[in-house]
């Protein structure tokens, strides 16, 4: 085949499908999806390539993930991360293109996502030579929070924000990725501890609470554009205890009012034993960031999550007073609904329901 490059590609079940071998990896997709083809990346959940849509002529990002079935909780991942790129639709959002069918039912391993292709992510800018101006800190600033609007309005909170979450293309547009361990808001009743990479914590996570807020966010928020700011991470702690060290350090030690969704007895005691630090004033500490900054991370970063700011206040915070607009930060129109997490799904059902949302978005292989 031609334009293949180094990427052996062999027609299948009767050229309605085509596989590729991606580094030793068999990529089987359907036909429709042709060279060029470039590896994106490859992680823990398996391997990303582009591809060309030659009905939409447009280049997207495929990411495989092999053996989906094999692990319960990564399989709830997968379809928890499918149905809510379905509902979700916004702009500073990524958005999905195609959940692949598998050419035989019975023979479902693999599940093959397809959404919107990004340039680089926000990591990658952190730690590359580029500089960012602070224009573009404050444009990818402003875009997160965009994004989160939409997110909280559609009651989930997202959880994992962290800079390689952010996609950015080259004219800077920024969209939110991966909600893998997105989970409705005001409902504890199902939290898992495991939650947002560490260094991007909030205290009240870092305490156990069960019963955290779309707050958590926020604060996500303020540790990256921190980070972007000053190109190194706000808070690296090395584990749980070093993590809670820097933090208050910097921001203080929590006091016992701050603690309001922290019921459990051994977390106060805990803090209580602290060493007792003052919050350090953070515009000195950072004198090189713009002092409006620093009064919306300020606020972004408050230990207590009641007094912490909101998404929607901290987009009409005077910082973003050049790019809020009210009328173009739309929220979304129903609340997305978590009902399937409440059934207790075996490995078939959870199959069924990701191959019923293939079918869906390819009706003509039903």
């Amino acid at each position: 085949m031609d334009g293949v490059g180094d990427f052996a590609a062999v027609p299948t079940h009767g050229g309605q499908f085509i596989e590729y071998n991606i580094f030793g990896n068999p990529f089987e997709v359907t036909s429709k999806y042709r060279p060029p083809i470039m590896p994106v990346g490859r992680g823990a959940y398996g391997i990303v390539c582009s591809l060309l849509n030659t009905e939409t002529n447009e280049l997207v990002a495929i990411k495989k993930i092999a053996d989906a079935f094999d692990n319960h909780m990564d399989a709830k991942r997968t379809l928890r991360e499918i149905k809510l790129l379905r509902h979700l639709n916004h702009e500073n959002i990524i958005s999905l293109r195609d959940v692949i069918p598998p050419p035989l039912r019975r023979e479902f391993t693999d599940v093959y996502i397809v959404t919107e292709l990004m340039d680089t992510d926000l990591h990658h800018i952190i730690r590359s030579n580029q500089n960012l101006s602070e224009e573009h800190c404050q444009y990818f600033l402003y875009q997160v929070l965009r994004g989160l609007k939409y997110i909280h309005s559609a009651n989930i909170i997202h959880r994992d924000l962290k800079p390689s979450n952010l996609l950015v293309n080259a004219n800077c547009d920024l969209k939110i990725i991966d909600f893998g361990l997105a989970r409705p808001a005001l409902e504890s009743d199902f939290m898992t501890e495991y939650v947002v990479t560490r260094w991007y914590r909030a205290p009240e996570l870092l305490l156990n609470s069960s019963d955290y807020t779309s707050a958590i966010d926020v604060w996500s928020v303020g540790c990256i554009f921190m980070e972007l700011m000053n190109k190194t991470p706000l808070l690296p702690g090395n584990d749980h205890v070093h993590q809670m060290r820097l933090l208050t350090e910097l921001l203080g030690t929590p006091k016992e009012d701050d603690l309001g969704l922290v019921r459990n007895e051994d977390v106060r005691r805990y803090i209580r034993q602290l060493p007792q630090y003052p919050r350090q004033p953070l515009a000195e500490v950072f004198s090189h960031v713009h002092p409006l900054a620093m009064d919306l991370v300020d606020k972004m970063l408050t230990i207590d999550p009641s007094k912490r700011i909101t998404v929607e206040e901290a987009l009409a915070h005077p910082y973003l007073a050049k790019l809020h607009c009210e009328g173009d930060e739309p929220v979304s129109m129903e609340p997305f609904s978590f009902e399937f997490e409440h059934q207790q799904l075996d490995e078939e059902q959870i199959k069924e329901m990701i191959y019923r949302e293939a079918l869906a978005l390819n009706p003509e292989y039903a």
